[in-house]
């Protein structure tokens, strides 16, 4: 059982070198080159695109992308900056700038490295198809916007603002800037990463782009911004190693954005897993994932690093080259860390408009575009989610668009639930004509008015019951509530039972439980329930409620409170 209990935390990568074949390093070799190449780019133009240095990208993707690969939960994951996290990076370094960037990330890590060891970040399996593609239609559409600059060679005064109505006024009145020869470079790089997979799928397209745009700014002298215009290039080497400085009055402002930047990272790191056990055939292991990523999230900060998560791109271009084990992911790591060692200097002439299509086109596949005519086939309840959390991922802050969202998915969960939930009177019919009815062979009196609850009585079905005593008048004197059939009761089902009791009491009638079993009934004989109604009230099974109902109706005196006291210990 301790050996089973410890298994469960192991990487996959230990399990995988168990058994691991020099075969097995041969294709982990091709795939991790494979897969290094195409994240060179995109870690470049995450950097850029979310307000930092495209070497922090690099060392991001170096970094997390060896943790993650040697210590998560999936067999082909790959870790690294992604899309998901560009506008809401960008947004905060511009509130509270590079250190506060750094604090959000660890802080994130901490929450990930929580969800994993407790298990709950299972949870997010549960938000709602409507709310992640509202997510990932905004980002997309921020994404894109954040890249219209550098696409087409616009040379405005002043920073671009981060709301995205007031960069399309920038753009907009800054349009006779563009440069011809940027907006023809970005073109054919466009071109050539949309064409390229149709020609072959060996190569990447965006490093087809990257190397032609590259050489071509390098021998023709183009008159394009480039990455050592804009940043003096990338240094030769390895990232220093930087204790982030820690501001303590500055937690509680960025803990709601800690929040937003960890439910990110667990949702595209487990969409991305369960992406991969599709592809390879293999079951990942979430929580010890979800650590993997906290750890990740600690580690990069101290390198000058960004946010990190699974990346669903990097990991399908992983498998698809033939990676089976870890290996690879480490080995892509790798190459990125050569990258920065000895090919550093010639990083100074990448175009950065050759970046802003490459990111056109991360934004296009993020955006999840083919599910929206799936969505408007849904009810107006799901469209609603869906649109409003679109519509204010885009036009306001991510971090609310996250919060609203999450709580949209909880409202809807607790609708769905309470429309499970059946509270509804037993042989309605017959009493209504006078006459007994047989219910499991014994009958229900004329005095007696019976209902039962099926399925879960929580705080958005505890309504329910407010209907029946709405129509207390109708009611017999003695009412019985069967519970046999409650699946769950919380503290507001609870308060709506002794509210009901309260009405039921006050009318002058009597209030009878009976049938409940398992947790509800533990959690009932905790509360003051029976204090309050008497346990003598409180049955467990139909029969021994219609014997109560005897004794308090005048007709049967022989059945005493010793009875009554041993209905709490006995079966439901």
């Amino acid at each position: 059982m301790k050996n089973s209990s410890v298994s469960q935390w192991l990487p996959k990568s230990i399990e995988c070198l168990r058994s691991y074949k020099k075969s097995d390093l041969g294709a982990d070799f091709t795939s991790g080159i494979t897969v290094g190449l195409v994240a060179l780019p995109l870690a470049m133009a995450f950097g850029i695109a979310s307000g930092v240095t495209p070497q922090a990208g690099i060392y991001t993707a170096v970094i997390a992308g060896f943790i993650i690969s040697a210590l998560g939960g999936s067999r082909c994951q790959v870790g690294g900056p992604t899309g998901a996290f560009v506008v809401v990076v960008a947004a905060i370094i511009a509130n509270h700038g590079l250190s506060g960037l750094l604090m959000v990330t660890m802080m994130a890590g901490v929450i990930l490295i929580f969800l994993g060891v407790t298990g709950l970040g299972n949870a997010v399996k549960f938000i709602p198809r409507p709310v992640i593609i509202g997510f990932t239609n905004g980002i997309a559409i921020l994404i894109a916007s954040t890249q219209i600059k550098d696409f087409l060679g616009i040379s405005g005064k002043g920073a671009v603002p981060s709301e995205f109505f007031g960069k399309m006024e920038y753009l907009y009145r800054h349009m006779g800037s563009a440069r011809g020869a940027t907006i023809l470079l970005a073109l054919v790089s466009l071109a050539v990463i949309i064409l390229m997979p149709r020609l072959t799928r060996r190569i990447p397209g965006s490093i087809v782009a990257l190397v032609g745009g590259t050489t071509c700014v390098a021998l023709l002298g183009l008159p394009v911004e480039t990455i050592g215009s804009k940043f003096g290039g990338i240094p030769l080497g390895l990232p220093e190693f930087h204790l982030p400085h820690f501001q303590l009055d500055l937690i509680g402002p960025l803990l709601p954005s800690a929040f937003t930047v960890a439910l990110l990272a667990a949702i595209e790191s487990l969409l991305s897993a369960v992406v991969a056990d599709s592809m390879s055939g293999d079951r990942h292991n979430s929580n010890v994932e979800l650590v993997a990523q906290g750890i990740a999230n600690l580690t990069v900060p101290l390198f000058g690093g960004i946010p990190v998560t699974g990346a669903i791109a990097r990991t399908a271009t992983n498998i698809r080259s033939g990676a089976r084990t870890p290996v690879s992911g480490i080995i892509h790591a790798l190459v990125l860390l050569c990258v920065i060692l000895f090919a550093a200097p010639l990083a100074r002439f990448i175009p950065l408009g050759t970046l802003a299509a490459v990111l056109f086109v991360v934004a296009y596949n993020m955006g999840e575009w083919r599910e929206i005519p799936m969505i408007l086939r849904l009810d107006i309840k799901d469209i609603s989610v869906w649109l409003i959390t679109f519509v204010l991922t885009v036009v306001a802050d991510l971090t609310i668009a996250v919060e609203v969202g999450m709580m949209l998915a909880a409202l809807l969960y607790i609708y769905q639930v309470s429309r499970t939930t059946v509270v509804a009177p037993l042989t309605t019919e017959a009493i209504e004509n006078g006459k007994a009815h047989l219910v499991q062979e014994h009958n229900i009196p004329t005095y007696v008015s019976m209902f039962h609850v099926q399925g879960p009585l929580l705080f958005g079905a505890a309504e329910k019951l407010n209907n029946i005593a709405a129509a207390i008048d109708q009611l017999q004197p003695i009412v019985i509530l069967r519970l046999r059939y409650m699946t769950a009761i919380d503290a507001t089902g609870l308060h709506a039972i002794e509210q009901f009791f309260d009405k039921i009491h006050k009318s002058g009638r009597t209030l009878l439980l009976c049938g409940v079993r398992g947790a509800p009934k533990r959690f009932i004989y905790t509360s003051p329930l029976p204090r309050t109604m008497g346990a003598r009230n409180i049955l467990p099974n139909i029969r021994s409620a219609l014997h109560r109902a005897e004794v308090v109706h005048g007709q049967f005196d022989g059945f005493g409170d010793e009875a009554a006291a041993g209905f709490r210990d006995a079966p439901a």
